[in-house]
């Protein structure tokens, strides 16, 4: 198993990757990523400054992406963690963890202190995995994700 950058040759496989955790889980469509018209173009919504998305690939196929972005509205120093998907073949395996390091690399090599994400109910699994890493739930939402119908927003001091 590989984790590295994105290229541009990963937007089709990146974006599938993250409309099938969706529709694995029932996630709604509208006003979440999966009908975010920049999903479809991943590579190069990442290609800003201060911004990062690690993929994870086994076999040639991508099974995983989470990465850090300097969201509109988000307080000074503070990335949000985004496009956090891993494939249902390659849960269990630490392969979240791996992903998440890296991302947590990148913030911290960018200058950020905190790191801002957005979930869903739906994602329990996950938003309980974040709060053993240390996320904390906040009250509303921070920034402008343009993600309305994600519920969950959490927040975790890097330094």
């Amino acid at each position: 198993m590989e984790i590295r950058k994105i290229k541009s040759t990963d937007n089709p496989a990146v974006t599938t990757l993250i409309k099938t955790v969706f529709e694995e889980y029932n996630a709604p469509k509208e006003g979440t990523v999966y009908s975010d018209a920049d999903t479809n173009r991943l590579y190069e919504f990442f290609g800003i400054e201060k911004a990062e998305l690690w993929v994870a690939e086994t076999e040639g196929k991508i099974v995983g992406s989470c990465g850090v972005y300097p969201t509109e509205g988000l307080p000074e120093a503070c990335a949000e963690l985004v496009k956090f998907y891993i494939a249902k073949e390659a849960r269990g395996k630490g392969l979240g963890k791996k992903l998440m390091e890296a991302s947590i690399a990148s913030a911290l090599q960018f200058g950020y202190r905190e790191l801002y994400l957005e979930s869903l109910p739906e994602f329990s699994n996950a938003v309980s995995w974040y709060k053993k890493l240390g996320f904390k739930t906040l009250d509303a939402r921070l920034g402008n994700s343009g993600h309305s119908s994600c519920n969950i927003w959490m927040l975790k001091p890097l330094v």
